[in-house]
């Protein structure tokens, strides 16, 4: 399975940015997929997960109303539209697919394959 992420890049705050993720190597449109990010010095954080069909999405209560993923299994490819972004949300981003198809699982341990990142820096 491999995932390439793009579409990161600096902003200022209030700003948005789109980050794709495409898939390839495991039945794209029937698995869930997990987007997390990692800012320097702290731990993976849960961002937002999507099932395989689209219509479940699990966010992070910090980019509740801010952030939204969507996916286009035609194209094996994964988005995250980020809108009115804050300084807190300058991290890298990756994302992930989970050991089962079916897991919105909040928990980075439950994903067995990741992205490479891509950076996403927020100005004030």
């Amino acid at each position: 399975v491999q995932l390439q992420a793009s579409g990161g890049g600096l902003v200022r705050a209030g700003g948005s940015l789109r980050l794709s993720c495409t898939a390839s190597g495991r039945t794209f449109d029937n698995w869930a997929v997990g987007w997390f990010r990692q800012a320097p010095g702290k731990e993976r954080e849960f961002v937002v997960s999507l099932s395989f069909s689209g219509s479940v999405a699990l966010y992070a209560e910090s980019v509740k109303g801010r952030f939204t993923i969507s996916r286009d299994n035609a194209a094996n490819t994964v988005y995250l539209q980020m809108n009115s972004l804050k300084p807190e949300d300058t991290a890298v981003y990756y994302c992930g697919s989970p050991r089962s198809r079916y897991s919105l699982s909040q928990n980075s341990y439950d994903y067995d394959y990741w992205g490479q990142g891509t950076q996403v820096t927020v100005s004030s």
